[in-house]
């Protein structure tokens, strides 16, 4: 691996404190120390410090003019295969290790979340879910980044329809099942780690939002930066089963009712990343909780 700071060890100097060594022993958010330690990592590279305030202007200038450029073009145009076929060459060759875990860990995150809600829901309301639990950067091939868009919005109208129609809410079931969270089995010793794996998450996903946009359909592309306003959504659904707890997770990401701009669609990519694996911690320490009290 390269070399990235050791927070468990590093050294506090009172007249000059770290920033980062705050954060990670800071306790306000559930997170594991492994998951921790590799998004503070990636946050203090010095990629994120020099490149990224490049990158962002002139990736959001990209996304404007490749909205001009759609104008011209065909709605329905899309090449979702090149596309993931360009992401994993990116990731692959270009993408810090803790970056690429973060990524991966997300989509198996996202599957159990949306399990968990699935099979918690009402008697007589089935969802059905189709996960995603990539194990490998090759695995993202299989339109991943597209489906991941699509089972969302999936679910949340397959869930709210049937609600609708048997006239129910969420409420607590009688006993919550968390049978369907785990630890995604992504290690982060497997990432690619050559000497041009240096971009941090928060730069790729700047650098690969216009890229995302010019290869999907516009309908695809506003579907994918929507759907980021669904945390809130998500974080209530999951709320209301475990009786009303809504400070589930740290959500900015929102109102769902108030679409924002695509220009800021990779800062609020990483907000969406950090605010499902706070959730999916979350929900797993109420998990231990109830197996504890069982015991």
């Amino acid at each position: 691996m390269k070399h990235a700071p050791d927070f468990e060890t590093l050294a506090h100097d009172t007249s000059d404190p770290n920033p980062w060594l705050a954060l990670y022993l800071d306790r306000s958010t559930p997170l594991g120390d492994h998951v921790k330690q590799a998004w503070l990592a990636d946050s203090s590279s010095a990629s994120r410090q020099y490149f990224l305030p490049l990158v962002r202007p002139l990736a959001r200038l990209l996304i404007i003019l490749f909205q001009l450029v759609k104008i011209v073009m065909p709605r329905n145009a899309r090449a979702s295969g090149a596309l993931h076929a360009l992401l994993v060459w990116g990731l692959t060759r270009f993408v810090r290790p803790e970056a690429n875990w973060l990524i991966l860990r997300h989509f198996h995150i996202g599957s159990d979340i949306l399990a968990f809600i699935a099979r918690n829901a009402p008697q007589g309301v089935e969802v059905a879910t189709d996960p995603l639990r990539p194990l490998a950067i090759a695995d993202l091939r299989d339109h991943v980044f597209v489906r991941h868009d699509l089972n969302l919005f999936n679910f949340v109208i397959a869930l709210n329809r049937q609600l609708k129609d048997l006239d129910l809410r969420l409420t607590p079931p009688e006993r919550v099942n968390f049978s369907d969270l785990s630890e995604p089995p992504v290690r982060l010793e497997d990432m690619p780690n050559r000497w041009t794996n240096v971009l941090d998450l928060q730069t790729a996903i700047e650098l690969f939002t216009p890229v995302y946009q010019i290869f999907l359909s516009d309908d695809d592309f506003w579907r994918a930066t929507n759907s980021l306003q669904l945390d809130e959504t998500i974080g209530s659904y999951c709320a209301d089963l475990l009786n009303g707890h809504r400070y589930l997770a740290q959500v900015n990401n929102r109102h769902p009712l108030v679409p924002l701009s695509t220009l800021r669609a990779g800062f609020r990519l990483v907000l969406h990343g950090l605010a499902s694996e706070t959730l999916h911690a979350l929900l797993r320490g109420y998990a231990n909780e109830a197996a504890a009290a069982e015991r």
